[in-house]
């Protein structure tokens, strides 16, 4: 029942100039990935805090991006930081919390 039909030179010249420019976008867009560190920072250091006083708002995202952490291990922080009393949570959901500094 037939099949599929054959391209002509031009067509498969310009398919092959697709796919070639297509892997050369791939070998680009390819990052190397980035393994946030385990270690926290220590919660009682000045300069933590201090930075911490600059966020208008801190989430578990914006730590763990600016500290180079896991987001589990910026969470850790984060609630250890509330329950001493220097940040007071803002908002929470199911799937992150907002804090600010305490007053």
């Amino acid at each position: 029942m037939g099949g599929r039909k054959k391209l002509s030179l031009s067509q498969m010249e310009r398919q092959q100039m697709v796919r070639e420019r297509g892997a050369r976008r791939r070998e680009s867009a390819v990052r190397e990935k980035r393994v946030g560190g385990i270690f926290p920072p220590d919660v009682n250091d000045e300069s933590f805090l201090e930075e911490l006083r600059k966020m208008k708002v801190i989430t578990p995202y914006a730590v763990a991006s600016k500290y180079n952490l896991r987001l589990s291990v910026a969470k850790d922080v984060l609630r250890e930081l509330e329950r001493k009393g220097l940040i007071e949570l803002v908002a929470a959901s199911r799937y992150t919390r907002i804090y600010k500094m305490a007053s």
